[in-house]
C-alpha cells in the first residue's frame, strides 16, 4: 500500500453546551467512507460513550450527534489532514493539526481528552503549544486495541469523563 493524501471531510461536533472534548487522531478509512466519526462497526466508542452517558447505543448519524450534544460532548480530530496508509496511526506523517480554537472559543470545555495514544501526542505536539491547554489520555476504543473489553473501556472512560 502506498501512502495517500487526506483531507477532514467533515465538521467537528459541538455547541455553546459542550463541556468536554473528545479527540481522536484522524477519521479512518470507513469512517471516512461514511462521513461521520468512529464509522468502523468494531469500533467500540459509540457503545463506551452510551454506556458513560447512561443512554442507549445510537444508531444513526443524527442520533449520535443528538447523544453527544445532549451529553455536552464535543468531537473532532487532531489531523486536519496528512499523509496515511490505509487508517493506520503508525502510518500517519505530514500532519496538520486541526484549529480546535473553533471549539474552545464557543464552548466552555472544561476537559480534553484523546481517544488512543496516538491522538494524545499529536495533540501535545502540535496542538497543546497554541492552546496551553492538557490533555488526558484514555485508551483507545479502536478495534485495533485488542487488548481492552468494551467493559474495561466503559469502566476506565466512565472514571474520567462522568459526571461531564
Amino acid at each position: 500500500m502506498e501512502y495517500e493524501h487526506i483531507i477532514h471531510g467533515f465538521e467537528p461536533i459541538f455547541d455553546e453546551n459542550s463541556r468536554i472534548l473528545i479527540l481522536g487522531s484522524l477519521p479512518s478509512v470507513k469512517s471516512r467512507e461514511q462521513g461521520f466519526y468512529y464509522g468502523h462497526p468494531r469500533n467500540r466508542f459509540w457503545p463506551v460513550i452510551a454506556a458513560v452517558v447512561q443512554k442507549p447505543v445510537p444508531v444513526t448519524v443524527p442520533e449520535k450527534k443528538e447523544l453527544l450534544l445532549d451529553s455536552g460532548i464535543a468531537v473532532w480530530d487532531v489531523i486536519s489532514e496528512c499523509d496515511i496508509i490505509g487508517s493506520a496511526d503508525s502510518k500517519i506523517k505530514n500532519a496538520v493539526p486541526a484549529d480546535i480554537n473553533r471549539i474552545l472559543d464557543t464552548a466552555n470545555i472544561g476537559r480534553i481528552f484523546a481517544n488512543g495514544s496516538t491522538a494524545a501526542a499529536l495533540y501535545r505536539k502540535h496542538i497543546q503549544p497554541v492552546t496551553g491547554r492538557e490533555i488526558i489520555t484514555l485508551p483507545s476504543t479502536s478495534p485495533a486495541n485488542a487488548a481492552w473489553t468494551t467493559e474495561r473501556l466503559i469502566d476506565e472512560w466512565g472514571k474520567h469523563i462522568y459526571p461531564i
